[in-house]
Protein backbone atom coordinates (compact mmCIF):
# COMPACT_ATOMS: atom_id res chain seq x y z
CA UNK A 1 0.00 0.00 0.00
CA UNK A 2 1.67 3.12 -0.95
CA UNK A 3 1.44 5.84 2.09
CA UNK A 4 2.09 9.88 2.03
CA UNK A 5 5.76 10.85 2.22
CA UNK A 6 6.89 14.47 2.18
CA UNK A 7 8.95 16.01 -0.04
CA UNK A 8 11.73 16.18 1.58
CA UNK A 9 11.85 12.21 2.31
CA UNK A 10 10.86 11.83 -1.15
CA UNK A 11 13.70 13.95 -2.27
CA UNK A 12 16.35 11.75 -0.23
CA UNK A 13 14.72 8.74 -1.14
CA UNK A 14 15.73 10.18 -5.39
CA UNK A 15 19.19 11.02 -4.11
CA UNK A 16 19.49 7.37 -2.25
CA UNK A 17 18.14 5.73 -5.89
CA UNK A 18 20.46 8.12 -8.28
CA UNK A 19 23.24 7.29 -5.59
CA UNK A 20 23.13 3.71 -5.94
CA UNK A 21 22.26 3.02 -9.45
CA UNK A 22 21.98 3.77 -12.54
CA UNK A 23 18.94 5.53 -13.57
CA UNK A 24 18.04 6.39 -16.86
CA UNK A 25 14.59 7.41 -17.15
CA UNK A 26 12.28 9.46 -14.94
CA UNK A 27 10.08 6.48 -15.52
CA UNK A 28 12.55 3.74 -14.36
CA UNK A 29 13.05 6.52 -11.35
CA UNK A 30 8.98 6.42 -10.42
CA UNK A 31 9.19 2.84 -10.88
CA UNK A 32 11.59 2.48 -8.02
CA UNK A 33 9.49 4.64 -5.96
CA UNK A 34 6.63 3.14 -5.97
CA UNK A 35 8.46 -0.28 -5.68
CA UNK A 36 8.98 1.07 -2.32
CA UNK A 37 5.88 3.11 -1.96
CA UNK A 38 6.28 6.48 -3.16
CA UNK A 39 3.77 7.02 -5.50
CA UNK A 40 5.12 10.57 -7.95
CA UNK A 41 3.97 12.02 -10.70
CA UNK A 42 6.55 12.60 -14.07
CA UNK A 43 5.84 16.41 -13.07
CA UNK A 44 6.73 16.18 -9.59
CA UNK A 45 10.03 13.99 -10.14
CA UNK A 46 10.85 16.50 -13.08
CA UNK A 47 10.55 19.62 -10.48
CA UNK A 48 12.37 17.08 -8.01
CA UNK A 49 14.67 16.48 -10.01
CA UNK A 50 15.68 20.35 -10.89
CA UNK A 51 15.53 21.29 -7.14
CA UNK A 52 18.28 18.60 -6.55
CA UNK A 53 20.29 19.37 -9.39
CA UNK A 54 20.27 15.97 -11.20
CA UNK A 55 21.45 15.84 -14.36
CA UNK A 56 21.92 13.05 -17.28
CA UNK A 57 25.17 12.23 -17.75
CA UNK A 58 27.14 9.99 -20.13
CA UNK A 59 30.27 7.41 -19.27
CA UNK A 60 33.11 7.61 -21.21
CA UNK A 61 31.97 4.41 -22.57
CA UNK A 62 29.33 6.40 -24.63
CA UNK A 63 26.71 4.55 -22.98
CA UNK A 64 23.44 5.19 -22.59
CA UNK A 65 23.11 8.55 -20.27
CA UNK A 66 21.81 8.31 -16.67
CA UNK A 67 21.06 10.20 -13.85
CA UNK A 68 24.01 11.79 -11.31
CA UNK A 69 23.85 14.46 -8.36
CA UNK A 70 27.08 15.87 -7.63
CA UNK A 71 27.94 17.04 -4.26
CA UNK A 72 28.12 21.27 -4.32
CA UNK A 73 30.89 22.63 -6.70
CA UNK A 74 31.54 19.49 -8.18
CA UNK A 75 28.75 19.55 -10.68
CA UNK A 76 29.80 19.19 -14.51
CA UNK A 77 28.61 22.44 -15.81
CA UNK A 78 26.59 22.51 -18.82
CA UNK A 79 26.19 22.70 -22.37
CA UNK A 80 25.78 26.50 -22.48
CA UNK A 81 22.99 25.71 -25.24
CA UNK A 82 21.57 23.31 -23.51
CA UNK A 83 20.93 26.10 -20.43
CA UNK A 84 20.03 28.70 -22.59
CA UNK A 85 17.39 26.58 -24.55
CA UNK A 86 15.90 26.03 -20.90
CA UNK A 87 16.07 29.64 -19.43
CA UNK A 88 14.81 30.67 -22.69
CA UNK A 89 11.81 28.35 -22.53
CA UNK A 90 11.20 29.63 -18.72
CA UNK A 91 11.29 33.15 -19.46
CA UNK A 92 8.67 32.58 -22.51
CA UNK A 93 6.40 31.07 -20.00
CA UNK A 94 6.97 32.82 -16.96
CA UNK A 95 8.44 36.87 -17.64
CA UNK A 96 5.93 39.32 -17.51
CA UNK A 97 7.78 42.33 -17.61
CA UNK A 98 11.28 43.74 -16.59
CA UNK A 99 12.76 47.28 -15.45
CA UNK A 100 16.47 48.03 -14.73
CA UNK A 101 18.80 50.45 -12.88
CA UNK A 102 22.45 50.81 -12.61
CA UNK A 103 23.91 47.33 -12.48
CA UNK A 104 20.32 45.72 -11.65
CA UNK A 105 18.05 44.18 -13.70
CA UNK A 106 14.18 43.73 -11.86
CA UNK A 107 12.13 40.87 -13.60
CA UNK A 108 8.60 40.83 -13.00
CA UNK A 109 6.73 37.35 -13.26
CA UNK A 110 2.98 35.29 -12.01
CA UNK A 111 3.09 35.11 -8.32
CA UNK A 112 4.80 32.69 -6.69
CA UNK A 113 7.13 31.87 -10.11
CA UNK A 114 9.83 34.26 -8.55
CA UNK A 115 11.99 31.66 -7.03
CA UNK A 116 11.79 29.09 -10.10
CA UNK A 117 12.84 31.41 -12.19
CA UNK A 118 15.82 32.97 -10.59
CA UNK A 119 17.06 29.33 -10.17
CA UNK A 120 17.06 28.38 -13.97
CA UNK A 121 18.55 31.95 -14.07
CA UNK A 122 21.44 31.04 -11.51
CA UNK A 123 21.76 27.65 -12.67
CA UNK A 124 22.47 28.78 -16.47
CA UNK A 125 25.31 30.01 -15.92
CA UNK A 126 24.85 33.33 -17.42
CA UNK A 127 28.54 34.98 -17.84
CA UNK A 128 27.00 38.10 -17.61
CA UNK A 129 24.98 37.56 -14.06
CA UNK A 130 26.52 37.68 -10.57
CA UNK A 131 22.99 35.84 -8.89
CA UNK A 132 19.25 36.50 -8.52
CA UNK A 133 17.07 37.41 -5.38
CA UNK A 134 13.69 36.55 -5.45
CA UNK A 135 10.40 37.34 -4.05
CA UNK A 136 6.97 35.81 -4.82
CA UNK A 137 7.17 37.49 -7.90
CA UNK A 138 10.19 40.00 -8.37
CA UNK A 139 13.55 39.18 -9.04
CA UNK A 140 16.80 40.90 -8.62
CA UNK A 141 19.30 40.27 -11.41
CA UNK A 142 22.69 41.58 -10.11
CA UNK A 143 25.25 42.15 -13.66
CA UNK A 144 28.93 41.96 -13.33
CA UNK A 145 31.22 44.91 -13.54
CA UNK A 146 30.58 46.48 -16.82
CA UNK A 147 27.46 45.29 -17.75
CA UNK A 148 24.42 47.06 -17.21
CA UNK A 149 20.98 46.14 -16.01
CA UNK A 150 19.39 47.34 -19.07
CA UNK A 151 21.77 45.21 -21.10
CA UNK A 152 20.40 42.06 -18.63
CA UNK A 153 16.84 43.26 -19.05
CA UNK A 154 16.88 43.45 -22.74
CA UNK A 155 18.26 39.95 -22.69
CA UNK A 156 16.05 38.34 -20.77
CA UNK A 157 13.04 40.12 -22.26
CA UNK A 158 15.10 38.76 -25.99
CA UNK A 159 14.91 35.54 -25.19
CA UNK A 160 11.22 35.61 -23.50
CA UNK A 161 10.31 37.00 -27.33
CA UNK A 162 9.23 40.21 -25.88
CA UNK A 163 11.84 42.57 -27.00
CA UNK A 164 14.68 42.93 -29.87
CA UNK A 165 17.99 41.45 -29.63
CA UNK A 166 20.09 43.63 -27.93
CA UNK A 167 23.60 42.00 -29.67
CA UNK A 168 21.64 43.06 -33.39
CA UNK A 169 23.53 45.45 -35.39
CA UNK A 170 24.67 46.62 -32.48
CA UNK A 171 22.28 49.35 -32.08
CA UNK A 172 21.36 50.68 -28.81
CA UNK A 173 18.81 48.49 -27.42
CA UNK A 174 15.41 50.00 -26.16
CA UNK A 175 14.63 50.81 -22.37
CA UNK A 176 13.34 47.59 -21.06
CA UNK A 177 10.57 49.27 -19.44
CA UNK A 178 9.13 50.32 -22.69
CA UNK A 179 8.40 46.20 -23.18
CA UNK A 180 6.37 45.81 -19.85
CA UNK A 181 3.27 43.86 -20.66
Amino acid sequence: MNQPTTKAARQARIVELISGRPIRSQTELANLLADDGIEATQATLSRDLEELGAVKVRGTDGGSAVYSIFAEGERPLRDTEVASDRLQRLLRELLVGADHSGNMAVLRCPPGAAQYLASAIDRSGLSDVIGTIAGDDTIAVIARDGVTGAHVADQMLHWAGKGPDPYANDEPVNNAKEHQQ
